[in-house]
């Protein structure tokens, strides 16, 4: 209290803006919101399976197939994967882009996957591939224009 006030018994011993739980503070963040731990999830797993899809496609898919081209595009997915994975870890809470990568990662590494084991029997998936591209380009460009704006809070560990 300031000089010039003095304490009468309304005067509140605690501001109204106090936190009720001790453990609280004015530097901790909201709790994470339910689109964000499922984003973090997916992006956690996606990881885990692009490190082990790169690694089946760089030793046990050269038994199998011979097609450099073949082997070439599974990288490519398994690379693209990865990175997008990565980047869902650092901005679960942007919905729109995570939801965009997502769906980007699954049609165009997907695709890829299948046409790489099978291109004859996966022939109709042919034309998902480029999907799953826009809709990564349109997940980096709903980070750059999207709503939320700025750069992302990074997750403590």
């Amino acid at each position: 209290m300031s000089t010039n006030q003095q304490a009468s018994e309304r005067t509140p011993l605690l501001p109204a803006t106090a936190p009720t739980d001790s453990s609280s503070s004015s530097n901790s963040k909201p709790p994470p919101s339910m689109s964000s731990e499922v984003f973090w999830k997916i992006g956690a797993v996606y990881g885990a399976t692009a490190v082990a899809f790169g690694a089946f496609g760089a030793h046990g898919l050269k038994k199998v197939i011979t097609e450099p081209a073949r082997l070439a595009g599974w990288s490519t997915a398994a690379q693209y994967q990865l990175i997008h994975a990565a980047v869902l870890l650092v901005v679960p809470n942007h919905p729109v882009a995570a939801s965009l990568f997502t769906a980007g990662m699954t049609l165009f590494s997907g695709s890829i996957y299948a046409l790489t084991l099978d291109p004859a029997r996966f022939r109709f998936l042919g034309p998902v591939t480029p999907l799953g591209g826009l809709c990564l380009i349109a997940g980096w460009m709903a980070l750059a224009f999207g709503k939320s704006g700025g750069a992302p809070r990074l997750p403590r560990f």
